[in-house]
């Protein structure tokens, strides 16, 4: 898995995760080349190849999502393709699997093993409580969920209008802090790392690891902001077979 991040955090043993970046696969310009969208008008080949190879390296079944800015949370499935944002699954080689190019990827697991999570945050998405549908995914207290924050568009490159922040601070006031005045009139620079903190904080999800990452300044990942026309990468979370 040279191509391939994987998370340093304290994830317990038997948890394993990882993220794909560009590099690796069938696909050509502008989706070079390891895209595993198929619905950013790539060849269906390529992505089908390339999601061939993402299975034989990883040796686990993703589950692809449908997703669409909300806050669903389904079991993941292997055999069919639900319209969703986040995914669960408490069985061994079945890998909850989001696809990102700047909103954030977020992968979650009990203290035990015994479960994990993934979710799709674009900023509609965390806004909304897409972090805290998948908390609720579990049955363990939010002190004992662990969450780890993927590569995302950073706190210099996502510019919102004020519309944006008050989808947050009207019902998160402590939100405002991770809102700046942009160089543009009436624009604020955004920080989704600190927003899903935050969320994550106020719900009482405290173990946080990871951020940092900018899908924007790091050419390793996609971004839609950098590139309209881009493909997408993968962030996955699964319990190793026995």
């Amino acid at each position: 898995m040279t191509d391939f991040l994987i998370p340093d955090w304290p994830a317990p043993v038997g948890v394993r995760s990882c993220v794909t970046t560009r590099a690796g696969g069938v696909s050509i310009a502008p989706f070079d080349s390891f895209n595993l969208g198929d619905h950013v008008d790539d060849d269906p080949a390529a992505v089908a190849s390339n999601r061939t190879a993402l299975t034989s390296q990883l040796n686990v079944q993703p589950t692809w999502l449908r997703q669409v800015h909300g806050i669903d949370v389904v079991a993941a499935n292997s055999t069919a393709v639900m319209e969703a944002d986040a995914s669960w699954t408490a069985t061994p080689g079945v890998a909850c699997t989001i696809m990102t190019a700047d909103c954030l990827p977020a992968l979650f697991c009990n203290r035990s093993g015994s479960q994990v999570a993934a979710a799709h945050a674009g900023w509609r998405g965390l806004a909304a409580g897409v972090l805290e549908a998948a908390v609720g995914s579990f049955s363990d207290d939010p002190s004992e969920i662990l969450v780890w924050l993927g590569p995302a568009i950073g706190p210099d490159a996502f510019e919102v209008g004020p519309e944006v922040r008050e989808a947050f601070i009207s019902t998160h006031p402590e939100t405002a802090q991770a809102f700046v005045p942009s160089v543009n009139a009436g624009k604020f620079m955004a920080d989704i790392y600190a927003l899903a903190r935050l969320r994550l904080a106020a719900h009482g999800v405290t173990a946080v690891y990871g951020g940092g990452l900018s899908t924007y300044n790091d050419s390793r990942f996609y971004s839609y902001r950098r590139s309209a026309r881009t493909g997408r990468f993968a962030s996955l979370i699964w319990i190793e077979l026995a």
